[in-house]
């Protein structure tokens, strides 16, 4: 019996540290995971990351770009969409320089050919020089970015067509609606290169964010950390409607949360 008892005895103790052992494990795996989660931030698929700017506020990013890069990244009031739209997706710049009067037959066809490169996801970035009379993009341009999957466009510039791509749904930001042509009048400059659109730098694969409220400018190698503030000021901000209307004070609100 008392053989039984110990045998029974030696049995609980291993099992108990056999049990403490396993837990001791788990919680190493969970702290691996959670530091190779952190310190892989900026290793997050291309398609999640896009799938979460989607959900923040412009706003909101606006707010975490000014307070970690101390920089203005939106595109100013200039800008306007062609219809009210929200979307997110990485940067496909083009450049059109001005070349007045010119009969070069293939001068805009590396434009053409920077959108049949552009896949899901993109967002077409063109800077017009001084093209706020002059159309950047169309109704064929922008059927042509659709087929392809494009989240947008933004043109420093002019865009036209818009009673099309309003039924195609395409949307489009531009800093004017006029019915002129690039054609004879520009000159393609470059795709995939550094642009300034309405004063804000856009390198290719950068993200760009619009909705009602305009248009930001992400740095690709800044999204991660922009993207948790951003989220961060989301939840603040949506917190405190309800509690605005039942304190009926806003000032209360802010207290609390430490957002406005």
């Amino acid at each position: 019996m008392s053989k039984f008892r110990g045998f029974v005895r030696s049995h609980a103790i291993a099992t108990s540290l056999l049990s403490v052992g396993l837990l001791c494990l788990t919680l190493g795996v969970a702290r691996f995971l959670r530091a190779q989660s952190i310190s892989s931030a900026a290793a997050v698929p291309d398609a999640v990351l896009i799938a979460e700017f989607r959900r923040v506020e412009v706003a909101s990013l606006s707010d975490a770009l000014e307070q970690l890069t101390s920089k203005r990244m939106y595109l100013s009031h200039r800008m306007h969409p062609i219809f009210t739209t929200k979307f997110a997706g990485f940067a496909r710049t083009v450049l059109l320089k001005k070349d007045e009067g010119n009969s070069d037959p293939a001068a805009l066809n590396g434009m053409l050919e920077a959108i049949d490169q552009g896949t899901t996801d993109s967002v077409y970035v063109m800077a017009v020089e001084d093209g706020e009379d002059i159309a950047g993009m169309g109704g064929l341009m922008g059927t042509a970015m659709a087929a392809r999957g494009y989240a947008g466009a933004v043109i420093d510039g002019g865009v036209r067509d818009v009673a099309y791509l309003r039924k195609i749904g395409f949307p489009v930001y531009a800093t004017s609606i006029v019915p002129s042509t690039s054609v004879h009048h520009y000159r393609f400059g470059g795709s995939e290169i550094p642009v300034t659109c309405d004063g804000v730098p856009v390198n290719a694969g950068d993200i760009v964010a619009a909705d009602s409220d305009g248009v930001v400018i992400v740095p690709k190698a800044r999204a991660p950390e922009v993207l948790k503030l951003a989220q961060q000021m989301d939840f603040k901000e949506h917190s405190m409607y309800a509690v605005i209307e039942q304190m009926k004070s806003i000032v209360e609100a802010v207290k609390k949360f430490g957002r406005l």
